[in-house]
This record gives C-alpha cells, structure tokens and sequence, in this order.
C-alpha cells in the first residue's frame, strides 16, 4: 500500500486512527484505539469511534501547529519542502511529540507502542526521507 505522510511527518498509513481508503477501520479496530488513546491520555474518555476516525490533516482541522494551514500558504506539499525548514514551528512540533513517547512507551503493550512510533515518533526521520 501506498505510504501517506503528513505535512508535519506523521505516518497517516500506519496511525490507528487514519480511516480513509486503502486504511479503512472497522468500528472494533476504532473502538480499540478510542480505548488507547484514553489509556495514554490523549482522551479524558473513551471517545465514540466517529470521533477518534481521522480522514487526514486539513487547514479547518485542530491542529496546535498550523502546520497544514502554513504549507497550504506556502503551497507546498509538506515541512521537507520549506525553504525555513527545520522552523522553530515544527522543532516545536518534534520537540512536544518526542515529550509523550515515555509515557505512551510505559502504558501500551509492546505492539501498540510500536504503531505509534511508526505512526507518530518519527516525523522527523519521514520529513528527511521526502
């Protein structure tokens, strides 16, 4: 299957939540990960599986960063193609999403760990790889 970055990094093909096609879900794979993001945190409770679904990053979605409403200005496709890369905006970005390993490395089981580093941990290596 064809592999899905995120302007920011992320690995949208392997992230639990990604749910558009060739990735879809079913409602047990997204109830799981509604269950995991409680578990680590990410959620102060288990959300319905029509919320934790991500369809992918667009400018109208939350996102602390901004970073597809500035690559969308830009008119580029991602972080890697920006002239000021490494910004302090995305060494913000790595910086806060390296914060949340430990924790996520101390409550998942060694399987789901391992989806969210794939998914989230390496940004930074993805955006090298562009």
């Amino acid at each position: 299957m064809t592999r899905i970055l995120a302007a920011c990094g992320n690995d949208c093909s392997a992230c639990p939540r990604y749910a558009e096609h060739p990735y879809e879900k079913t409602e047990a794979e997204l109830q799981r990960t509604a269950q995991l993001w409680f578990k680590i945190g990410y959620r102060d409770q288990v959300v319905t599986t029509e919320e934790i679904a991500c369809t992918g990053c667009k400018t109208d979605n939350w996102c602390r960063y901004q970073i597809v409403r500035c690559c969308e200005e830009k008119n580029i496709k991602s972080c890697a193609a920006c002239d000021a890369y490494p910004c302090p905006t995305i060494e913000e970005c790595f910086r806060i999403t390296e914060s949340f390993e430990p924790m996520c490395r101390k409550a998942c089981t060694a399987e789901e760990y391992a989806i969210l580093k794939k998914a989230f941990f390496e940004k930074e290596k993805n955006l090298s790889e562009e």
